[in-house]
């Protein structure tokens, strides 16, 4: 049996048991505020949210914030390169590939599903930032929250590809924090 073939049988596996709730998150998409609620935040959590971040912390923090944004930069980095990695063996189809019921309307970044590379950002970027500064904890761990939701809400993602890449990016960040 070749790999993709194998991969392919443990990846519907595993959808099987987590289409319904691919299926409930993302009629609450069929109401206008939500799918733009929720497509706003995926187009923050592209990056704008966290870029932002990373410029607006030495602007009001000074030379104090340069480890901060130099740590959050090196994990999204490690992020980026092991996102790639994964999308590219794992090649797992995203919910709205495996069922016409679920609708997206917002663009995926790429073809696969494992993990999200979203999530895995957001999760990394904000251990960083709560580890520096706890205060900021109002602001990260909401729009941390709503990314992941937003992933599950549009149909991109299925519920284990968020988990994945929440444990995977705070896995990274702990380790950034580490060295």
């Amino acid at each position: 049996m070749s790999k993709s073939l194998i991969a392919s049988t443990h990846w519907q596996w595993l959808a099987d048991r987590e289409l319904n709730w691919c299926l409930r998150l993302n009629r609450a998409s069929e109401r206008l505020i939500v799918e733009r609620l929720f497509a706003s935040v995926s187009r923050l959590g592209d990056g704008v949210f966290w870029y932002t971040l990373m410029l607006t912390l030495p602007l009001i923090l000074g030379a104090e914030a340069l480890p901060v944004v130099g740590h959050m930069v090196v994990t999204g980095a490690l992020c980026l390169l092991l996102y790639k990695g994964l999308k590219s063996k794992t090649i797992r189809p995203r919910p709205c590939d495996c069922n016409r019921s679920i609708r997206t309307t917002v663009p995926p970044l790429d073809q696969y599903s494992f993990p999200s590379g979203h999530t895995l950002h957001a999760v990394g970027f904000s251990v960083i930032v709560v580890f520096y500064y706890p205060q900021l904890s109002w602001l990260v761990i909401p729009f941390t929250l709503l990314v992941a939701l937003s992933r599950l809400v549009l149909g991109l993602h299925f519920p284990s590809d968020v988990l994945a890449g929440a444990t995977l990016g705070g896995s990274i960040a702990s380790l950034v924090l580490l060295f």
